[in-house]
């Protein structure tokens, strides 16, 4: 039961991030629900390049965290609390 219950918490967190950062894009550019975009980005400068002569590797990785993100997060996850009470 506990490994159907992370793969759900997974899912959910997963679907969260995507639509927060949907409802971000989204609402960039409409004055009275911009700050749902608000947010911070980290992550690698540009890609790192491993060269192996042979094989070539490049790692890169950008995160950004918005006010949407979170709050899509959180509704998903209180969700998940709600459906697997029973």
């Amino acid at each position: 039961m506990r490994t159907k219950s992370f793969w759900l918490y997974l899912f959910l967190t997963l679907a969260g991030i995507v639509v927060g950062g949907l409802v971000a894009e989204i609402t960039a550019g409409i004055p009275a629900l911009s700050w749902l975009s608000y947010g911070q980005g980290f992550g690698t400068e540009g890609p790192v390049i491993l060269n192996l002569t042979v094989l070539q590797i490049t790692f890169g990785i950008y995160v950004k965290i918005t006010v949407s993100t979170v709050i899509f997060v959180a509704l998903s996850l209180l969700l998940g609390r709600l459906v697997t009470r029973n």
